[in-house]
């Protein structure tokens, strides 16, 4: 089979290198891909959201199978032109892809459905969003742009002052472009926050071991929102009871509310929860593999990911045993200093080797470059280092000492990561 991949980062590294573990796969491409990407398959320079671009290529290197990976090309409609060009296709349709796409569409969705989550109102007005933080006058409040914003669309305003830099930022000043068109403000919820990806294929929603994200810059879960810091699976706050709950109150619900909008959801769904007093309760979706979760979730798979997604296309997702292994993951997200502001690029990476690994742990390339020198630094979340054990301990000792081992100019990575992971 020749599969494309499309994307560029670690999320996208992580799942061409679960895809060549099967002796189907005879060519994996990737678009754009990255320089560490270019050691596990032949990178393409198309931008992800080049939908047009996408599909004229796979059509016209015969492509069996496309990955579609990032949430913006799915937003899109890049499955949509896929199909239409007769090309199997992993991941929602444009209509599905709105449970991310859209704050607005998922948190009516989950009120109209009875799926549990936070009190929420939805405004396209900055002056009426202002009032109504005033009336309610309670702090923190969570406003978030309607639409995509590279996972930093969520401002948590600590006071009335916060709230309206916020809606000023978001819907004036428009730092989320079109995104920022309408707000949603919800209630602040508390509680141990889980990940969960879920395979999908329409009818059958199959949970994948549970993750914790770190999406502050620094430690002691300080500074600003990132796209992700570091992430460990399996999360210890997630019990088995939680996930019977979960199964039965948000993701069967889930599937079926889609499935009854017209626009049944086939791909990878990202479920963000929260474990609050009153039940684990959904804070965002996610249309697609979460990034760094991926690079911690896929590590831990036993059961083939082309066979999982074959199956899927197929709608027999319900015939495969999808089994995890009963270990530990630790992934820690190496940055550029200065991310997710400014930050300086083209700095040599010292420490991998000419694939661009280490023998003691798996690299993901999120933001690489490869020239006559070597690697270099091309975006703001550079390396996921991944490591696994039998505890949570052992993964993470492993993965701070393969870090520790890597290095480029201005290197930035939290060392709190999994401290949160106790019962």
């Amino acid at each position: 089979m020749k599969i494309l991949v499309v994307g560029g980062g670690g999320r996208e590294h992580a799942i061409v290198r679960k895809l060549k573990e099967n002796p189907k796969a005879t060519e994996i491409f990737c678009a754009p891909g990255n320089g560490g990407i270019s050691a596990d398959a032949v990178c393409v320079p198309i931008k992800a959201t080049n939908v047009d671009g996408m599909a004229s290529f796979a059509k016209e290197n015969q492509i069996d199978f496309v990955v579609v990976a990032p949430d913006d090309p799915l937003v899109l409609g890049m499955v949509d032109a896929m199909n239409a060009a007769g090309i199997d296709t992993f991941g929602p349709t444009r209509a599905a892809a709105r449970i991310e796409g859209s704050k607005v569409f998922s948190k009516d969705l989950m009120k109209k459905y009875g799926i549990p989550t936070a009190g929420y109102e939805t405004f396209d007005d900055p002056a009426k969003v202002i009032d109504y933080i005033k009336a309610q006058s309670t702090f923190p409040a969570v406003i978030k742009a309607d639409g995509l914003a590279l996972g930093k669309g969520v401002i948590i305003a600590q006071n009335l002052q916060e709230a309206e830099d916020a809606v000023h930022s978001i819907m004036q000043d428009k730092i989320f472009g079109a995104s920022g068109s309408r707000v949603v403000v919800e209630e602040f919820l508390t509680g141990p926050e889980v990940s969960v990806l879920a395979f999908c294929d329409g009818e059958t929603v199959v949970p994948m071991v549970s993750s914790m994200d770190h999406k502050r810059a620094l430690d002691g879960d300080q500074g600003l929102n990132t796209g992700g810091m570091g992430t460990v699976a399996p999360n210890l706050c997630y019990t088995a009871e939680i996930a019977e709950v979960c199964m039965k109150e948000i993701f069967r619900p889930t599937m079926d509310a889609m499935k009854a909008e017209g626009c049944p959801f086939s791909g990878c769904l990202f479920f963000g929860l929260m474990l609050t007093p009153d039940g684990p309760k959904v804070i965002e979706y996610n249309c697609r593999f979460g990034d760094p979760e991926t690079q911690v979730v896929l590590p831990l798979l036993e059961t083939d990911l082309l066979e999982i997604m074959l199956a899927i296309r197929d709608r027999r997702l319900h015939e495969i045993e999808v089994r995890f292994a009963g270990r530990h993951a630790a992934c820690v997200v190496m940055a550029s200093g200065g991310y997710p502001v400014k930050y300086q690029t083209g700095c040599l990476i010292e420490g991998l080797d000419e694939n661009g690994q280490r023998p003691d742990a798996t690299v993901y390339h999120a933001g690489t470059k490869r020239d006559a020198e070597g690697y270099k630094t091309a975006g703001g979340r550079v390396l996921g280092v991944t490591c696994t054990g039998d505890t949570a301990k052992e993964a993470l000792e492993k993965a701070y000492a393969a870090v520790e081992k890597i290095h480029f100019q201005d290197a930035h990575y939290r060392r709190d990561i999994g401290a949160k992971n106790t019962l």
